[in-house]
């Protein structure tokens, strides 16, 4: 843990030099999308163990207080209006309280995993209409051509794993999930851009916590387990995902239009899939390859200019 917290700090310096933004889109895209796809397989080593509110309210507190004191160490400046602070919260909430919630509610009540994949890889078309229409980012018809093809990918990556069975109010949750993800994202390049990255994720994990706390404590009828596996899953959707993904996130919507952020989305499915693969010896076919092939060639068409 202590060599990913230095790796975290070595990566936040390259992240806050403005001069050397090059340098981080050459590799940062591929990074958040490694990073980024280990969501689900933390949620399938952790879930047994605990309780969905219980597992994200851990997760918030430990991120707001390792981003906290990151913010802190590092001396970053903290927003000075209650606007900021509002636009801060709105963010959090959308990107992490209800994305995550809907997404572990999901995996926790059965859905199958490829199914909460293939909803919520409906994101990148999501975010790019909303981009367009509440943004004004202009949208190629090469672009919106690779945006359909990285859609077809992803199915033909996760359709094995399909599941629509079940109550139909099993959808909602995922279905919220891709909703908030797509608003808060665009939320957090119009209005959050100019707040320091380090003191803007802890005041979005302290809103997080503050919510799930309580949740956690009524909602959940099932106590938390703290076995090895429930705590290596703990410390790596913290560490990896929070601390680190989330702020390759934020900082890839401060140097990229949210077409491209966006397109990043379609590479997680079948980066999860190999992982699932190689960790769990989950199915990967001949589909399944030509799917992801589909992803590249969707995701390099949906490119604008040169950030990713």
């Amino acid at each position: 843990m202590d060599a990913l917290l230095i790796a975290y700090c070595y990566i936040a310096r390259l992240m806050s030099d403005e001069s050397r933004v090059s340098a981080g889109t050459t590799f940062f895209p591929a990074l958040f999308v490694l990073l980024w796809s280990t969501g689900f397989i933390s949620a399938k080593y952790g879930l047994p163990y605990a309780p969905p509110y219980a597992f994200l309210a851990w997760r918030f507190v430990l991120a707001a207080a390792i981003m906290g004191a990151l913010a802190l160490a590092t001396r970053a400046a903290w927003p000075r209006t209650l606007v900021e602070y509002r636009d801060l919260a709105l963010v959090g909430i959308c990107v992490h309280a209800l994305c995550l919630g809907g997404v572990f509610v999901s995996l926790d009540g059965g859905m199958a995993a490829g199914t909460i994949a293939m909803l919520v890889g409906l994101q990148p078309i999501l975010t790019v209409v909303l981009a367009w229409l509440w943004m004004h980012e202009r949208v190629s018809a090469r672009q919106w051509a690779g945006l359909a093809l990285g859609l077809a990918g992803v199915y033909f990556v996760v359709r094995h794993k399909i599941d629509f069975g079940g109550h139909p109010s099993g959808l909602l949750p995922a279905a919220i999930a891709l909703v908030a993800i797509s608003v808060g994202t665009l939320y957090q390049k119009r209005r959050c851009t100019h707040i320091d990255l380090r003191s803007g994720a802890a005041i979005q994990y302290i809103v997080c916590a503050i919510l799930y706390i309580p949740l956690a404590s009524f909602a959940d009828t099932r106590p938390v387990q703290w076995v090895p596996s429930f705590v290596f899953a703990l410390s790596w959707s913290v560490l990896v995902l929070s601390v680190g993904a989330v702020s390759l996130l934020y900082w890839l919507l401060r140097h990229g239009a949210a077409v491209n952020v966006a397109r990043l989305f379609y590479l997680i499915p079948p980066v999860t899939a190999v992982e699932a693969y190689l960790l769990f010896g989950e199915k990967l076919d001949t589909l399944a390859l030509i799917g992801m092939a589909l992803i590249t060639l969707g995701v390099l068409m949906a490119r604008q200019g040169k950030i990713a």
